[in-house]
């Protein structure tokens, strides 16, 4: 399922009632939790957290007219979806980031590279997610991506 919106409030507004209480709170923990830094848009059909232009001008190395992504947050027909970049590129920090989880979640992690899936929404670790967010700034972040680009 992909909402059609052509701003952050126009997506917000289109969340599903059964999501929607879940998903603005996550929208509110990223937003409280993120550095200074990072903006939040419309990336890719999702709210999107990035490295804006005015930032980092090299921009994504896809599309080196878009910002660098770094935190997506979508809502899926079965799931909410949060994708988190620095969990797919740095191993201590994906790592530690499953080590808590089971320490504070009731049912098993459903993880995918980068994305985690809340499809129990009754179950989803608020303050772990704030705390996730606040670990990586921009500048560590485009460090973790350029060593990356620069390895292919």
């Amino acid at each position: 399922m992909k909402i059609e919106a052509n701003s952050v409030q126009a997506y917000l507004n289109r969340v599903p009632e059964h999501q929607k209480s879940v998903f603005l709170q996550l929208r509110n923990i990223i937003l409280s939790n993120l550095p200074k830094g990072f903006e939040e848009q419309l990336n890719y059909g999702m709210l999107g957290y990035v490295v804006p232009l005015s930032l980092y001008p090299t921009g994504y190395h896809c599309k080196k007219n878009e910002p660098l992504p770094f935190i997506n947050l979508a809502s899926q027909k079965n799931f909410i979806g949060f994708y988190h970049m620095g969990i797919y590129s740095q191993s201590k920090l994906k790592y530690w980031f499953e080590g808590e989880y089971v320490k504070q979640c009731r049912y098993k992690l459903d993880m995918g590279k980068s994305c985690v899936r809340f499809k129990r929404l009754d179950d989803v670790p608020f303050d772990l997610i704030g705390e996730l967010v606040s670990k990586m700034n921009p500048q560590e972040w485009i460090t973790l991506y350029e060593k990356a680009i620069l390895k292919k």
